[in-house]
């Protein structure tokens, strides 16, 4: 009897420990942001853009004459000189001005606004819209296409509010971010969601590094800020999936305040150069040099000269850490972007199964260079204004795409012939002037062969899954 006291005795306290442990638990939920709050004061600092910018028209599309052998039809001259009145009227060289819209935030007092390179870049005239319904004039101090940054500065003399730029580095997966911008045109439209990933790349760039979040963004919303819980830029946002909704992308602050000294004090970006081309390391990769890890790049080749070549880097080697900072992914060649031009750094590289020190210093890049090499790379093809690359598993998820090989469109220029031909990115290739080029050696061969004025028929299937043909003519 003594021994069934104690057990209920004992199973008595354990089940009040268990009432006082598990409230505790189960209680316990995270902390949902004020957002009325946080949007009163946030929205004085968010501004909408609008840009004009003048577009020349293409040149007449004229009927060739016959030749003097050729047997002329007798109604020709009738026909000719009705439908030639008629058409010449349709396509007088007259100017006409194109306008976007986008959004952007007060980073000074003075009036200088953080926005995309891609909403203001071409444009003749830039009007910001304050949050009190004032529309100012803006003049562009900078742009860096390779981040999509741009920086403008209104003309106006007076005191602005503006936004308290955070720390994307600290920012969670999980956490609370709220959206402000310029969607459709409806003016300084809030969204909240949370953060869906961080480090991701799609496709847009060397320096990809985008944060992933399911907060509403739409067009329109290109250039405005993404705020954490307190208040602060932690993104701006930039690109969304067609047709999939709920996923929109930001570049992190961390990587704009790198650049906003250079933009606003010298209207250009210079970054740093090793003279490296490397390669993602995969675990096959890794292993089969002796490496347990997947973690790092992999150099495929030295640049003979450069900064890498002087400081001893071969092919084979993998660079384990740039400057202290662990390599994951393709986070080398933003590190070495925004390394301050010759600045002496470690690298910590693993080389015949063992990891070693080797210091190199950061060299210039040379942009033109740069864009030779972007070329060579065959991401971007001036002659019809877009931006091609080869798909993979990864690109095709984040763009919602079923096939996960070939060449995808990932960026369309204003102006351009492809945007004047109504091509959107997201867009795959089935075929150009009747060729398959299912890889970018083969589409560039195609394009390099191209001349000004020459006619590009391409058989495209759009992400909503419908097969058209475009036709364009080359710059």
């Amino acid at each position: 009897m003594s021994k069934f006291i104690v057990l209920s005795i004992r199973l008595l306290v354990a089940g009040v420990v268990c009432a006082l442990i598990i409230p505790e638990i189960s209680t316990a939920k995270p902390v949902t942001p004020d957002f009325v709050e946080l949007s009163k004061k946030l929205k004085p600092s968010v501004v909408n853009i609008r840009t004009a910018r003048n577009i020349k028209p293409r040149p007449k599309i004229r009927r060739p004459q016959p030749s003097p052998h050729q047997q002329q039809n007798p109604h020709d001259n009738f026909f000719d000189e009705f439908f030639g009145r008629f058409f010449d009227d349709l396509q007088q060289q007259r100017p006409r001005r194109e306008q976007s819209l986008g959004t952007g935030f007060l980073i000074s007092p003075e009036g200088y606004i953080l926005t995309n390179n891609h909403v203001v870049n071409g444009a003749d005239e830039v009007m910001v819209k304050l949050s009190d319904g004032r529309e100012l004039k803006g003049e562009i101090k900078g742009l860096d296409e390779k981040l999509d940054l741009a920086l403008i500065k209104i003309t106006d003399k007076e005191k602005f509010p503006a936004t308290e730029l955070g720390d994307s580095s600290a920012l969670e997966v999980g956490e609370w971010v709220l959206a402000i911008g310029n969607p459709f045109g409806l003016a300084h439209t809030v969204t909240a969601g949370i953060v869906s990933a961080k480090g991701r790349v799609i496709g847009s760039g060397p320096y990809d590094d985008f944060i992933q979040t399911d907060a509403s963004i739409n067009p329109g919303n290109s250039g405005g800020p993404l705020f954490d819980a307190n208040g602060k830029v932690v993104g701006i946002n930039t690109a969304i999936v067609a047709g999939g909704g709920g996923i929109g992308f930001a570049i992190p602050i961390n990587i704009a305040k790198v650049v906003i000294t250079q933009l606003r004090e010298n209207g250009k970006v210079t970054r740093g150069y090793l003279g490296v081309r490397f390669q993602p390391l995969t675990a096959d990769l890794a292993k089969s040099f002796g490496l347990d890890s997947d973690k790092g790049a992999l150099v495929a080749s030295v640049e003979k000269g450069a900064p890498a070549d002087k400081a001893g880097l071969k092919a084979g080697d993998i660079i384990l850490e740039f400057d202290g900072k662990p390599i994951e992914g393709n986070e080398l060649p933003r590190y070495v972007a925004v390394t301050p031009i010759d600045k002496k750094v470690k690298l910590l590289i693993f080389r015949d199964k063992r990891k070693q020190e080797v210091f190199i210093t950061v060299g210039k890049l040379d942009e033109e260079v740069a864009a030779t090499e972007t070329a060579k790379a065959g991401s971007e093809f001036e002659k019809i204004g877009m931006s091609i690359r080869e798909l993979n598993k990864e690109l095709a998820t984040i763009l919602g795409i079923k096939e996960n090989k070939g060449l995808v469109i990932v960026e369309v220029k204003p102006g351009s012939p492809a945007e004047e031909a109504g091509v959107t990115p997201g867009a795959t290739i089935i075929e150009i002037n009747g060729q398959k080029p299912d890889t970018l050696e083969k589409f560039r061969a195609i394009i390099s062969a191209v001349k000004k004025g020459d006619v590009l028929r391409f058989l495209l299937k759009r992400s909503d899954g419908s097969i058209h043909y475009v036709a364009m003519r080359a710059d």
